[in-house]
């Protein structure tokens, strides 16, 4: 990087906190700071959707998969989640949108006290906010690790600057200085990606391979399958499972994308947009990870630096500042998008059970607990960052792939399939069995059942594994032992009916206090 690179990213890094500041004008109360007030746009919701759902791990672990083996890096990563999210578009924006609508909730997890019991709705959120920390630590790992090819940076002071900088915007800006800065992000992913697209095809002409013949080269022999390895039919069909949930709600943040729109029907076409991106954009950036092999020669055994040893042989200084920009605005948009919804959790369905004076915050005390909540889980979250690498964790697409991907199956289940009419029957037994049973499933096939096998467990059963166990024990409960009260029904007929003419509701009361609840006006 010379100067006009670092003007590049500092003039970014500056925008940002631009924006966090004016959208601190637009933040008046708790519901402002997690769902914008059910004011956005449905196309800024999803595009903000598309830009929260990945990272800078797509140009270091995805990156190393596509070196490896090719086009399943797309095939087994970003189709299911096209798949999913437009299948989730019917199945779950409307009524994840209808929570707030109708519900008047602010945390995409504060319905499940109505829905279950207060034990499952804790137990959800406190292993959820756990395992938040680790994917996002995750996130800063990667973007750290490209950092330091490009400026010699250390790993934690990578991690330090850019949660720095994200914990600015966010904090003060809330939901919408998210979707504004991924909306911007969005635009420099675009300019990026393109620049480096045409940079590897003029390169691959200088070599007298055109975009078709250059699948011949020996390099990249066995490349064009689309299922190798580990990343198999059943990893493949496990992932679609896995991210039919996580990118539909089932890891909190997306589910605030369509919590944020002003009716159902706004946030199913927010979902319908984000798949279409989802399945044509990453096409655009992972045509130069599969050409790679052509162009560098790997330093690391699994492939995670092709990407950005590629972008800076071949990029002039100035668009490589835009790249590494568009690094940054991948990790700083899903990063920042995690902090806001975790600290919903923690602030509507946490805080009140273990502290009684959270149950009498006004908006005042409860909008300084939910920034002041914010950082800490940016804090908490960079401190992860440190370990990833570690015989812990291992590596960052093992972090991402095994850890996020395994996990969290169980704790999505019963928060999604419970917004369903044909799961009405399982109540908090069947959520609190198939969520611990699922842990415990993890836990066995990841590490005693693992030792036993030469080899290990294949990485498809570890993913696919626990979420089965949990699937399966969720809906077996409850026809075994049916709890579907006329309350819980009336509640879930509240989240099913059609149209957006919300009727008036009444407030659930926050998690832990005495549930004497208030008409609320009704609006959508």
């Amino acid at each position: 990087m010379n100067s006009l690179d670092w003007a590049v990213l500092i003039g970014y890094f500056g925008v940002m906190v631009v924006i966090g500041v004016w959208s601190h004008k637009r933040v008046d109360n708790v519901s402002d700071f997690f769902t914008a007030g059910g004011k956005m746009p449905w196309w800024l919701s999803g595009i903000s959707h598309h830009m929260s759902g990945y990272s800078a791990v797509m140009f270091t672990g995805y990156a190393g998969i596509a070196y490896t083996y090719g086009v399943t890096s797309f095939v087994t990563w970003s189709f299911p989640i096209a798949l999913g999210i437009a299948i989730g578009s019917k199945l779950f924006a409307p009524r994840i949108n209808r929570l707030r609508s109708r519900l008047h909730v602010a945390s995409p997890l504060e319905y499940l006290k109505n829905r279950y019991n207060l034990p499952t709705q804790q137990a959800l959120a406190w292993s959820g906010m756990l395992l938040k920390i680790v994917d996002v630590g995750a996130k800063w790992a990667a973007i750290a690790t490209l950092l330091s090819v490009f400026t010699g940076l250390s790993l934690n002071q990578g991690i330090l600057i850019t949660g720095a900088i994200t914990a600015v915007y966010c904090t003060i800006g809330g939901l919408w200085a998210d979707a504004l800065t991924e909306l911007g992000q969005f635009v420099i992913q675009l300019l990026a990606g393109v620049a480096m697209f045409v940079a590897v095809v003029a390169k691959l002409n200088d070599k007298g391979l055109g975009i078709v013949s250059a699948w011949d080269e020996p390099a990249l022999h066995g490349h064009e399958k689309p299922l190798v390895g580990n990343y198999g039919t059943v990893f493949l069909l496990a992932f679609l499972f896995i991210k039919l949930f996580e990118y539909n709600g089932g890891m909190l943040n997306q589910a605030q994308r369509y919590m944020a729109t002003g009716s159902a029907r706004e946030a199913e076409r927010s979902a319908r947009l984000s798949a279409v991106l989802w399945l044509v954009w990453p096409l655009v950036l992972f045509f130069p990870m599969w050409m790679s092999p052509l162009l560098v020669t790997s330093q690391k055994p699994d492939g995670s630096d092709s990407y950005a040893l590629m972008t800076e042989q071949l990029l002039p200084h100035g668009l490589l500042g835009l790249v590494i920009v568009g690094f940054f605005s991948h990790t700083m948009a899903m990063c920042s998008s995690d902090a806001n919804a975790i600290a919903a959790v923690f602030t509507r369905d946490c805080a009140p059970v273990v502290w009684r004076r959270a149950r009498a915050w006004n908006e005042r005390s409860g909008l300084i607990a939910a920034r002041v909540t914010t950082v800490v889980f940016l804090g908490l979250s960079m401190a992860a960052a440190t370990q990833v690498n570690s015989p812990a964790f291992k590596d960052i697409i093992t972090v991402v792939i095994k850890w996020v991907a395994g996990l969290m199956g169980p704790m999505a289940i019963p928060m999604m399939l419970g917004l369903l009419r044909p799961f009405r029957r399982s109540g908090p037994t069947a959520a609190l069995v198939s969520w611990s049973m699922g842990l415990l499933a993890f836990w066995l096939v990841n590490y005693p059942i693992s030792w036993q096998i030469d080899g290990g467990v294949p990485l498809q059963y570890q993913v696919s594994v626990p979420l089965a166990v949990s699937l399966v024990l969720y809906i077996l409960i409850g026809y075994l032992k049916p709890e579907d009260t006329p309350e819980r029904i009336a509640l879930i007929e509240r989240i099913n009916g059609g149209g957006d003419d919300a009727t008036a509701a009444a407030i659930p009361a926050p998690a832990g206090a005495v549930e004497d609840t208030v008409p609320a006006p009704a609006k959508d």
